[in-house]
């Protein structure tokens, strides 16, 4: 079930909230905030940034951005312990109705991944086949995730240098400005809020983002190879007792105490199997 994720709006927001309140407790007043805010170094850093993003990337990359940043708003919630019962439920009516008797109990899975698996078994494929259709399908699954993460990845790179770019240009001015002492000021201001402009851009938005989509990758590559075991083990007519102690080698001392609780709830292999 994909879920907004509140932490990532929270920590920009909260961010950009401690750097105005550096600034206004530093100036003695909100006024001194508008003194950094600059135009012509948001065109330099935000322009200079979207220039860089359309040479390194295609344009079917960049159609791709708004998507990209909207996984690091979003979480999926599938916790592990539920993913657990989900497959010994399965284990025990595939024991004992067959293996046909679970394409019913799929019409109320979400998760396309554990479909495909239960699909693939129902059918009859070979363990080592489902293992490598579904070990393939992971790749993919990093491999385009790795090229929509590289697009964030690369503007956290690029924002700093449109920075110094900016810090240049400024620099530039004012020594030929020298004469005029009111245009040094001015001047100043370009060459270094660009450079606060870029990295804040780089180290409060981008590379948190990056990473953020990063960890999620692994934690749904980690759902996807325990959803292979759980499949293989549902498929080979493995013990319902026996595959449930095997996937739950996979969880911390913190789930199993959870995995306990849950199994002791009336109802909730019900609520299990719709959220999947």
């Amino acid at each position: 079930m994909r879920k907004r994720d509140i932490l990532t709006p929270f920590g920009i927001t909260m961010g950009f909230i401690m750097i105005m309140l550096a600034i206004v407790s530093k100036s003695g007043s909100s006024e001194g905030a508008g003194l950094f805010l600059d135009i012509s170094s948001i065109f330099i850093v935000i322009g200079g940034l979207v220039a860089s993003m359309l040479i390194t990337f295609k344009f079917e990359q960049i159609k791709l951005t708004k998507k990209v940043l909207s996984e690091a708003f979003h979480k999926h919630d599938q916790r592990l312990p539920e993913l657990i019962t989900l497959f010994v439920h399965l284990s025990e009516r595939a024991r004992r109705e067959g293996l046909l008797a679970l394409e019913n109990e799929l019409e109320e899975v979400e998760d396309p991944f554990i479909k495909k698996g239960i699909l693939l078994a129902v059918d009859g494929i070979e363990p080592e086949v489902i293992k490598d259709i579904l070990e393939a399908e992971i790749i993919a699954v990093e491999d385009r995730h790795f090229r929509g993460r590289a697009l964030i990845e690369k503007a956290g790179e690029y924002a700093p240098s449109w920075g110094m770019i900016g810090t240049l240009v400024g620099l530039v001015l004012m020594l030929n400005n020298l004469q005029d002492p009111a245009a040094l000021g001015p001047s100043m201001a370009v060459a270094l809020l660009t450079t606060l402009y870029g990295t804040v851009l780089a180290n409060l938005v981008f590379i948190p983002m990056a990473a953020k989509l990063e960890s999620k990758t692994e934690e749904e590559v980690f759902m996807k190879q325990i959803t292979i075991e759980g499949v293989i083990g549902v498929q080979s007519g493995q013990n319902p007792r026996i595959l449930e102690e095997k996937l739950s080698a996979f969880l911390s001392n913190e789930d199993r105490k959870k995995q306990q609780q849950l199994d002791e709830q009336p109802g909730f292999m019900e609520e299990s199997i719709h959220e999947a």
